[in-house]
C-alpha cells in the first residue's frame, strides 16, 4: 500500500465530511484533492467509500430521534413510519439495482478528474435553472411523499454515480422538482444516504477484499473518524442555510470550482 501522511489522511476526511451532504459532489471533491495532493489509494475508491461511513454515522447520531422514533412507529404499526420507511426504500432502490449492475463502469469513471470538473460545471447551471423554476411545494414532510415521488427521487440519484454530479445534489433537486419544499428536500437527501453509501461501501469493499489488509485500516479509521466530526457540524447548518437562502451559493461555488480545476487540469 502507498504510504501517506497523517497530514494528507486528513486533508480527504475533511473533504469528505464537508462535502457529503453539500450540494457540491464530495466523490468529486475527493478526486480532486487526490489529484491536488497526491493521494493515491491502491484499491480505487475503496479508502474514499470506506470514510464516507462516517458521514452516514453523523446522519444516525444528528436525526438519532427521528429514527428512534419511526422504529418505535414501526413495531406500533403507525402510518408515518411506514410511509417512511416506505420512502427511503422506494428511492433507495433503483441505485441498489443499477450501481450492482453497472459498478465497473462508474467505478472506472473515478480516474477521470476532467470528467468531475466538467460535471461540477454542469451541475451548478442546472440547480440555478431548477432554483428559478420551482414552484410553491405540495410535500412538507418524508412521510407525507408519495410513492411516485420517492421512486422519481431514486431514479434522479442514479444520476450521481457520474463523478461530480453530486449524490446530494441530485436528490434534493429531484425532490424539489417532484414538489418537496428545500428543508424536507435536504433531509430526505440525507436519510436516502444511509442505506445508499452503506450498500456502496459493503459491495466496494466486498469488490476489494482480496486488496484489503490491516495496514490500510488505521488510515481508513482515521479519515471514517475525521469525516464523521465535520458531517456532524455540516448537517444543522446546511439545513439553516437552504431554508434560509436556497441553493443558488453552491451552484455558483461549482461553476467557480468546476471552471478553476479544469483550467488546471488543462495546463499541467
Amino acid at each position: 500500500m502507498v504510504e501517506h501522511s497523517l497530514l494528507d489522511i486528513i486533508i480527504m476526511g475533511v473533504v469528505e465530511g464537508l462535502t457529503e451532504f453539500l450540494p457540491v459532489s464530495s466523490t468529486g471533491h475527493l478526486i480532486l484533492a487526490g489529484e491536488l495532493i497526491g493521494f493515491k489509494s491502491d484499491t480505487g475508491a475503496t479508502f474514499e467509500i470506506a470514510i464516507q461511513s462516517g458521514a452516514i454515522l453523523a446522519v444516525l447520531v444528528a436525526y438519532w430521534r427521528r429514527f428512534t422514533d419511526v422504529l418505535v412507529g414501526l413495531f406500533a404499526r403507525d402510518a408515518g413510519a411506514i410511509a417512511f420507511v416506505r420512502n427511503v426504500l422506494l428511492a433507495f432502490l433503483p441505485a441498489a439495482v443499477i450501481g450492482f449492475l453497472l459498478i465497473d463502469a462508474f467505478e472506472a469513471m473515478l480516474s477521470s478528474p476532467i470528467t468531475v470538473a466538467i460535471a461540477l460545471i454542469v451541475g451548478g447551471v442546472v440547480i440555478l435553472l431548477i432554483e428559478r423554476s420551482v414552484r410553491v411545494p405540495r410535500y412538507t414532510s418524508v412521510e407525507a411523499m408519495p410513492w411516485r415521488a420517492s421512486l422519481g427521487v431514486g431514479f434522479v440519484q442514479c444520476v450521481a454515480m457520474i463523478p461530480g454530479v453530486s449524490r446530494s445534489g441530485a436528490t434534493i433537486m429531484g425532490g424539489l422538482l417532484l414538489g418537496l419544499d428545500r428543508k424536507t428536500a435536504a433531509e430526505f437527501s440525507f436519510f436516502l444516504a444511509v442505506p445508499t453509501i452503506a450498500g456502496a461501501t459493503v459491495l466496494l469493499l466486498w469488490k476489494h477484499r482480496h486488496d484489503l489488509d490491516t495496514s490500510q485500516m488505521g488510515a481508513i479509521g482515521i479519515g471514517f473518524l475525521v469525516s464523521f466530526l465535520v458531517a456532524l457540524v455540516v448537517i444543522k447548518g446546511f439545513v439553516v442555510l437552504v431554508s434560509r437562502y436556497g441553493f443558488g451559493p453552491f451552484a455558483w461555488y461549482r461553476i467557480i470550482a468546476g471552471s478553476a480545476a479544469l483550467v488546471w487540469l488543462l495546463a499541467r
